[in-house]
């Protein structure tokens, strides 16, 4: 290969290197589709949830804000990205 050709590979190689870290660290958030606010709605209902606010999806996972539990207080949830289980609540204070 030479020279100039091999220059310009690794120029794209270290361009990537640096860009692509920048991209993947705002691909952590993207809308929630109609399915899947569904099947959160589903778990929520299940687990003894009457209402809630926003629903996000941010670092692998769903974030609920201000569910509101059998026993009237309020939580942030955040749910899994599989199968939506409940991965931790929060009392929202």
């Amino acid at each position: 290969m030479p020279v100039r050709s091999r220059r310009a590979v690794l120029s794209a190689a270290l361009g990537l290197s640096v860009v692509a870290p920048l991209a993947l660290a705002h691909a952590g958030e993207r809308p929630v589709t109609p399915e899947e606010l569904r099947q959160i709605a589903d778990t929520l209902r299940r687990e003894g949830f009457t209402r809630w606010g926003d629903v996000a999806f941010d670092d692998g996972r769903f974030e609920v804000d201000d569910a509101v539990g059998a026993d009237g207080r309020k939580y942030e949830l955040k749910l899994s990205s599989v199968d939506f289980a409940i991965l931790s609540r929060k009392l929202d204070d």
